[in-house]
């Protein structure tokens, strides 16, 4: 069984940092990509990055490129987002999610990355305040 632990979320002011953490477990790492998405009031969720665990290959959105830095503990298969000069348009519920690399790969490419990943955490509040 797929499972995540998210840790981090909260409240930060505008131009801070916060880190959130996803313990996860139930699959091969090596195997799959691991992403973290987001979902703000009344918008679709978005992948905003993930990670290769095969190669550690990253992706970033185009909106936290250069300020949101993903990292792996592959040793505690823990999945980190580091999250530098934050915006309150970054407010919103981050999530942890999972499957198989070709998948995330391939919705990326349609633009279907959020409904095609199967395996999701419960998800953490940040909040951006200005």
């Amino acid at each position: 069984e797929v499972q995540f632990v998210e840790s981090g979320g909260g409240l930060v002011q505008a131009g801070g940092s916060l880190r959130l953490s996803c313990v996860v477990s139930g699959f091969t790492f090596d195997d799959y990509a691991i992403g973290w998405f987001r979902q703000a009031p009344g918008k679709e969720r978005e992948l905003i990055s993930c990670i290769y665990g095969s190669d550690g290959a990253t992706y970033y959105s185009d909106s936290v490129k250069g300020r949101f830095t993903i990292s792996t503990d592959n040793a505690k298969n823990t999945v980190n987002l580091k999250m530098n000069s934050l915006k309150p348009e970054d407010t919103a519920v981050y999530f942890c999610a999972a499957d198989q690399a070709a998948r995330m790969i391939n919705g990326i490419i349609e633009g279907t990355v959020a409904h095609r990943i199967r395996y999701w955490g419960q998800g953490t509040q940040v909040t951006v305040s200005s």
